[in-house]
């Protein structure tokens, strides 16, 4: 345990959600809320400034979202402590979250006394997970090496669709990012899985962040 109470910042766009924490921690005689945002975007100005012991993070959220919330304040604060706690165990938005630095994976139905407990475990640098998080990493971890095919068989802009999966988005999500019909991203989207001979889009983003491409910047050139 710590000498003083574990500092810790709330982001989420759920007002419920924020005045449960809120309540929760408040009960605690070891833990002291510095901020609640509302976005991503808020997250990382405010863990900036209060520089706090452990960030509570959902990874949906409007003007910015967990996942890139989490990449931007690990880039200014590598010692960070990130405490995902989202209703979303897809692949898609788990591993990248951990990859990209958080040190806890937690769903919103657990239990206040494993929240509290996971809470902190990450203030003390223990990794805390989900159950179901933790058996889907051990699984991954287990399973054998598939050899994909390399993605120099892709396009440009195939590349740039599977570096958005990894990053979880939607087919609708990756439309606005590169500026295309959603019909164009579904072909994009079949084309990569075709390639690289992936049965669906969690094998695709599980590939994409083995070979590095979950960080790649999203193109400017149009289809």
């Amino acid at each position: 345990m710590t000498d003083h109470p574990i500092r810790i910042i709330i982001a989420d766009d759920h007002t419920v959600v924020r005045e449960g924490l809120s309540a929760i921690l408040g009960a605690q005689h070891d833990m002291q809320l510095v901020g609640i945002a509302n976005d991503g975007l808020e997250a990382v100005d405010m863990a900036r400034k209060t520089d706090p012991d452990v960030i509570l993070m959902d990874m949906v959220m409007p003007n910015m979202d967990g996942l890139n919330a989490i990449r931007r304040i690990k880039e200014t604060n590598p010692a960070a402590r990130i405490l995902v706690l989202t209703s979303f165990a897809d692949d898609e938005r788990v591993f990248p979250a951990i990859k990209a630095g958080a040190m806890g994976y937690l769903l919103k139905d657990t239990p206040r006394e494993d929240l509290i407990q996971a809470i902190r475990n990450v203030a003390q640098g223990i990794i805390s997970l989900h159950p179901s998080i933790a058996r889907r990493i051990i699984r991954e971890i287990n399973q054998p090496e598939a050899t994909p095919q390399p993605a120099l068989t892709l396009t440009e802009r195939e590349t740039e669709a599977l570096s958005l999966i990894a990053r979880g988005m939607s087919n609708q999500e990756m439309a606005l990012s590169m500026g295309i019909h959603e019909n164009t991203v579904a072909k994009y989207v079949s084309a990569v899985l075709s390639k690289l001979q992936l049965a669906n889009r969690t094998q695709a983003a599980l590939y994409a962040i083995r070979m590095g491409l979950a960080d790649q910047q999203p193109g400017k050139d149009n289809p």
